[in-house]
């Protein structure tokens, strides 16, 4: 499964263009942020998403789950969100 991270400058719209382009290829992608806004950002993506694959009848979940990452040399915790076709 692909692993897309999303800070939270990340662009919401390009976010969602490159979920829908991941799911539409692999079926699922799996989305790592640490930190709120990172987390804003990234549920805001999967928002957006869900209406660029809406019309072709494609209706998308997002299933929520922690991951531990590594950043710089640190444990850190993330928001993992497995987003796949119901």
């Amino acid at each position: 499964m692909d692993i897309l991270k999303v800070s939270a400058k990340s662009v919401p719209n390009s976010v969602a263009g490159a979920i829908a382009g991941v799911i539409r290829e692999s079926g699922a992608v799996e989305i790592q942020a640490v930190g709120a806004g990172a987390a804003n950002q990234a549920i805001k993506a999967i928002a957006i998403a869900r209406g660029y694959m809406a019309p072709a009848g494609v209706d998308l979940i997002c299933i929520p789950a922690f991951a531990n990452v590594e950043i710089d040399g640190a444990e850190r915790t993330a928001i993992k969100l497995i987003v796949e076709p119901r």
